[in-house]
């Protein structure tokens, strides 16, 4: 038996009424009059006695529905939590989620404890549109679509970072790419140099994530060129200091994405909360 049968008989059992069962259901009559009898030939009994103005339960049949309709509001319960308590998937690169997102997350978790946060963290890009993640956090100029809703998070702003007792004066460009540097595969530093005439600088270390890079510098291993939104935490710790900061503007930034479609419960207030466009949560208890 499905529970759709079993539905229409609580329905039809509460009403005693297969006409009010069927407009409760948004069902037709016969629809619930043919279900109820299929569960009775299947049961091998009775669950109603018909009258001319409605129907009466059987004693077989009000036994029957006292444990159909404790089931019912079990399975009832269970669907309204699970609704309730919704995952949010976040899709970021690697150094964006390590360096920003996770330390932020465990407020964002206290704040909205309903919901649960799933993190993709992959430099492969997840299509919003086609719901392979909720939220997106990209890097670059500002997507355009009109299914979209783009929330400006921060402006990329590059700068060059050390350990604080490296340097005691912040040195000029052209004195700065002969320093110990420390390479990402996204080449900020050959592309600095070229933009500024510079030739292409030797670098000491080279790794595959602006994290990693970060994380050398920290440890001393030579100058990263980073956005600043990566390093906002080691700056307060004091674990690094910026020497240098790139003068030019720029309309690339950070952006948090998510699709218009998406009507999820607390979407809005999560995109909200990682722009830094929602006062309310940042300050809730």
């Amino acid at each position: 038996m499905t529970l759709n049968a079993l539905s229409m008989f609580d329905a039809a059992a509460r009403h005693e009424n297969f006409r009010k069962a069927a407009q409760e259901l948004n069902l037709t009559q016969g629809a619930v009059a043919q279900q109820i009898r299929a569960l009775e030939d299947r049961l091998g009994l009775k669950l109603f006695t018909r009258k001319p103005r409605g129907l009466a339960l059987t004693e077989a049949g009000r036994q029957y529905h006292t444990e159909i309709a404790k089931a019912l509001r079990i399975i009832h319960k269970a669907t309204e939590n699970l609704q309730h308590r919704r995952s949010i998937t976040i899709s970021v690169t690697p150094s964006l989620a390590s360096k920003w997102l996770m330390p932020k997350l465990s407020q964002l978790v206290e704040i909205m404890p309903d919901i649960d946060m799933k993190i993709h963290a992959s430099e492969q890009r997840t299509d919003i549109l086609r719901g392979e993640a909720d939220i997106a956090i990209r890097q670059g100029p500002p997507p355009i679509h009109k299914d979209l809703e783009v929330r400006k998070l921060s402006p990329i702003n590059y700068v060059a970072v050390a350990t604080p007792d490296k340097f005691n004066a912040a040195p000029d460009l052209q004195t700065l790419t002969a320093l110990p540097l420390i390479q990402d595969s996204h080449g900020h530093w050959n592309r600095l140099c070229q933009a500024f005439g510079l030739p292409v600088p030797k670098t000491v270390l080279n790794v595959n994530q602006t994290a990693l890079a970060i994380d050398a510098a920290i440890s001393g291993q030579g100058v990263a060129l980073t956005p600043r939104l990566l390093i906002e935490d080691a700056l307060a710790a004091n674990l690094l200091q910026v020497i240098w900061q790139d003068p030019r503007p720029t309309p690339d930034g950070f952006h948090v994405i998510t699709a218009k479609a998406n009507r999820m419960k607390n979407l809005r207030d999560v995109a909200n909360y990682l722009a830094g466009q929602s006062p309310s949560l940042q300050s809730s208890p």
